[in-house]
């Protein structure tokens, strides 16, 4: 058989694969926070049919002779370049204006996004996604009075309730039998900025944000700072969203619904602040666009058409070629 055949056969594969990413592409114009894919070919093998020499006294060097074998995908690469936002009605959307991820975890799995469609989960108070994933991030010290007007404690006797009692619950912490229900939080003490979130040691305070009942007119300011207005007028400071950058993106993996995990070539997770230098600030009731440029994905669509109706060229002038080997013999 003919290599060029294989050749043409080849490039019909892979231009279906770029048609496969294209049109992927084109799909997902308008899903939130979505990324777009290209695609990057290299020759697949080449046949050599005679090596190079090197050059003598008495006669001149030769350059190799090779013969290509057709095309295979190298990469397909997802552009983290940021999107366009879109304004909404939500104080609790969030658009990234940068780098970076927010996190948000079930269980014992974390998952990185760029689309920040928080809600408050009615069943404990925390900040949820669209997914029902939960954000996460920092607690402030708060101070919380029960209907009696006595302050709260924990069981060691401090009036606080500390992030670490917020971080690692699975729901609404219920020290002393107190209920989400039974708190009116009065006071909380800023936080923000004092942890060195890249210090293992304060791993502990990173975790779920929870919002009182007697909060209202929840607002994010661009450094992730979540302030809310008590019963009482007071405007306190419940909690800080973070960030997590990477030091290769493109090398996240893909698991639908708008998620990203890590993986061997995207680098460790790097907790940070929000507007910290590298890594991009929060925008309050707004939403990231898709990257997607319609422009240039249908001028890919038309080369990869084009591509493809090439290829399939090179078969039937190969299968033609044959046709006049076997009809030799008649």
């Amino acid at each position: 058989m003919l290599r060029s055949m294989f050749s043409g056969v080849s490039g019909l594969r892979n231009h279906q694969i770029k048609m496969d990413v294209v049109g992927n592409n084109i799909a997902n114009v308008n899903t939130y926070g979505f990324k777009a894919s290209r695609v990057t070919f290299q020759e697949l093998y080449t046949q050599t049919m005679r090596s190079a020499s090197t050059s003598s006294p008495t006669i001149g060097g030769r350059n190799p002779m090779q013969v290509g074998l057709g095309i295979s995908t190298a990469t397909v690469d997802v552009l983290h370049t940021t999107g366009g936002t879109q304004m909404t009605d939500s104080g609790l959307d969030l658009a990234i204006n940068g780098e970076g991820f927010f996190t948000v975890s079930r269980g014992d799995f974390t998952y990185y996004t760029r689309v920040g469609n928080f809600a408050i989960n009615p069943i404990d108070g925390a900040l949820v996604n669209g997914s029902g994933l939960y954000l996460q991030g920092l607690m402030y010290d708060m101070v919380f009075y029960d209907e009696d007007g006595n302050a709260m404690t924990t069981p060691g006797g401090d009036p606080y309730w500390t992030p670490e009692f917020f971080g690692s619950g699975e729901d609404w912490p219920t020290y002393g039998g107190i209920s989400r229900e039974d708190t009116v939080v009065v006071y909380s003490e800023t936080i923000d900025g004092t942890y060195d979130l890249r210090d293992p040691a304060n791993a502990e305070n990173i975790g779920r944000i929870y919002i009182p009942l007697n909060i209202d007119n929840i607002a994010i300011d661009a450094r992730g700072v979540i302030t809310g207005l008590t019963e009482g007028g007071d405007l306190i400071q419940i909690g800080q969203v973070l960030l997590t950058t990477f030091a290769n993106p493109a090398g996240l993996t893909r698991v639908g619904s708008n998620l990203f995990i890590q993986s061997g070539n995207s680098g460790d997770p790097n907790i940070n602040y929000p507007g910290e230098i590298g890594v991009g600030e929060t925008i309050d009731s707004s939403l990231e666009m898709s990257n997607v440029d319609l422009s240039k994905e249908f001028t890919d669509m038309i080369i990869t058409q084009r591509g493809f109706q090439a290829n399939s060229r090179i078969i039937t002038v190969s299968d033609s070629l044959l046709e006049e080997l076997v009809n030799l013999k008649r």
